[in-house]
């Protein structure tokens, strides 16, 4: 195959590996490797190498020419990772009871051009297996109990190079850039707050910047291109005010010179989706809020410099993944398998909306775009949007839904429903009627025991409604009208001619003086409400809210925009409540 074009992305299936161009041409090659259960692939960050792992070895793959670069005869490898450079790999498997007194050393460091095993670990739990390693591979790292080892890497073979000692150690995070930096996590313990330290790894002794906080189980530690300041995304198993079943974030900012630090403030309630750093280093966006999500994007200090509204953002349906091409003009979303093993495949989209690629793939498993530096794709101006791919139709267009009728037990279809089951209306006996208007005594006999049961509570239930029906309508006529302090009365005039007088207690403000209970003017009266009626009602109703909506803000509630905005429109609903009463 000729050299790929940068813009490249791979995927994984019960099939095998394979690795597509993007667009205009999408041409893919099939089946990189010859292993039928691939178990994962991953790219190096420069782009360089493509690796995948399977049950017998280790592939590394030339991205551009994607030719074999080395083969490592390794088992059972779950997990596979690149330096930055491409210099070294590390493997991991699942852990294995050996002899006794014998760890299973399931972190391995490889060199990739000789494929030498370089130096060996042991790494029980799966969860941030890998080393971190610094932007230019001088040292990698990892985390022991209540410390973290450095190791040189033109000395891997001799012992730890530096250490870092803090109790309650739980995460971590190497910075990039030219000075790289180290942040450590140090949960919440006896009601002390957690907190965040940030040092340079040649000087451990002191603490270039510090940030504390509550509520942080856990948190995501993100940090700019540059490694001069740290996003540090907060989250609990439990939200406390039971506002959310996920529990509840918060964003915090440090900046590594030690100057600058804040919590982020987010002017909507709910959770954060997402943030991410600007490849400029210079700014974040943020994404959140309860639904509909909000996005906000901050300067480096956390003020805000552009909001980009409130809108749904979720529109590309059952997708399970999505990323942006290295170059920021295509977005590829995957239904992947086993979170949903139906409709499994991906679809690559212009940023303007347009399908411009999509592929169904049986049993799809893993997806993702080979890394470029931005440096290859300059910013330049907007340009039109490309053609839709010629299958865009069909999976952009919802087939028709097929209608299903009501659930029926295996044994009973086919078959004709049996009149017990049937409404009164639908049964083939027909219940013969008396001269009287009454039922004959045999209609009921044929109805099962069950149904008569229930054609009994049904009859007991109306007089009952009648009843109370009944009461009320007495007790309107014979209520009093004496006006109080927190009462107002009104006289409604219907279209054939009758007035009712309706007592509402309400507060003396104007907006509750002009709010009148559209119940009664429908219960009470038993006659249709013409259009004017309905108006009169639904103004009721707005006004109604209104007057909540100015007892919340009263009472120091926090109001939605839209919720103020509703407020400011009572004079003229209520100018319009008092015109419909003259028509009236």
């Amino acid at each position: 195959m000729s050299a790929i074009l940068p813009t490249q992305f791979a995927y994984r299936s019960v099939s095998g590996v394979g690795l597509s161009s993007g667009h205009p041409d999408f041409f893919s090659v099939e089946n990189l490797t010859d292993d039928d259960n691939t178990k994962t692939f991953q790219y190096s960050k420069d782009g360089r190498y493509f690796g995948c792992a399977s049950a017998e070895r280790v592939v590394i793959i030339n991205a551009e020419t994607v030719e074999i670069v080395k083969e490592i005869k390794r088992k059972n490898v779950v997990e596979i990772g690149f330096s930055p450079k491409g210099t070294f790999l590390t493997t991991w498997e699942r852990p294995v009871k050996l002899e006794e007194n014998v760890m299973h050393k399931n972190l391995i460091l490889w060199e990739v051009e000789s494929g030498k095993e370089l130096i060996s670990f042991a790494q029980k739990s799966q969860s941030n297996w890998n080393v971190q390693w610094t932007e230019d591979e001088s040292f990698f790292s990892r985390m022991v109990t209540g410390e973290v080892h450095f190791y040189a890497s033109n000395r891997i073979d001799k012992e730890v190079h530096s250490k870092l000692r803090l109790e309650g150690i739980a995460d971590f995070s190497l910075s990039p850039g030219k000075s790289p930096s180290i942040a450590v996590f140090i949960p919440e313990k006896k009601a002390g707050p957690a907190r965040v330290q940030i040092f340079s790894i040649t000087n451990f002794n002191t603490t270039l910047a510090q940030k504390t906080f509550y509520k942080a189980d856990k948190i995501q530690m993100k940090w700019n291109d540059l490694g001069t300041n740290l996003l540090v995304l907060t989250h609990t198993d439990v939200d406390k005010t039971n506002k959310s079943y996920y529990g509840e974030t918060n964003l915090y900012s440090l900046s590594v010179a030690g100057n600058y630090d804040c919590r982020v403030q987010l002017d909507k309630e709910g959770p954060i989706h997402d943030v991410t750093w600007s490849p400029n280093s210079k700014e974040f966006i943020v994404i959140y809020g309860y639904m509909p999500a909000k996005a906000t994007l901050f300067d480096h200090r956390a003020n805000p410099a552009h909001e980009l509204g409130i809108n749904p953002r979720n529109i590309a349906p059952n997708s399970s993944e999505s990323a942006w091409s290295p170059d920021g003009r295509y977005i590829m979303t995957a239904t992947l398998s086993p979170r949903l093993r139906v409709d499994n495949g991906y679809k690559i989209w212009h940023y303007t909306g347009v399908l411009v690629h999509a592929r169904n793939v049986n049993e799809l498993l893993q997806v993702g775009w080979r890394p470029a530096s931005v440096n290859l794709f300059p910013i330049r101006s907007l340009s039109p949007p490309p053609p839709a791919a010629q299958n865009a139709q069909e999976f952009t267009v919802k087939p028709p839904s097929k209608i299903v009728g009501a659930y029926r037990p295996p044994h009973a279809r086919g078959q004709a429903t049996p009149d017990h089951f049937k409404r009164e209306d639908e049964t083939s006996i027909k219940a013969k009627v008396q001269p009287n208007g009454t039922k004959s005594s045999n209609s009921t006999d044929s109805l099962s025991k069950i149904s008569a049961k229930n054609k009994k509570k049904r009859e007991a239930k109306k007089k009952k409604d009648e009843a109370i029906q009944s009461s009320s309508e007495i007790q309107v006529e014979t209520t009093p009208l004496n006006v109080v302090s927190s009462e107002l009365e009104e006289t409604v005039i219907l279209s054939n001619g009758s007035s009712i007088p309706i007592i509402t207690e309400m507060p003396l403000d104007s907006t509750s003086a002009n709010l009148i209970s559209d119940t009664q003017l429908s219960s009470q009266s038993g006659t249709v409400l013409t259009e004017t009626e309905k108006k009169i009602r639904n103004l009721t109703k707005k006004l109604r809210q209104i007057a909540e909506l100015k007892d919340r803000q009263a009472n120091g509630d926090k109001l939605e925009q839209t919720q103020i905005l509703k407020i400011a429109t009572a004079a003229a609903l209520e100018r319009e409540l008092q015109q419909l009463r003259h028509i009236g």
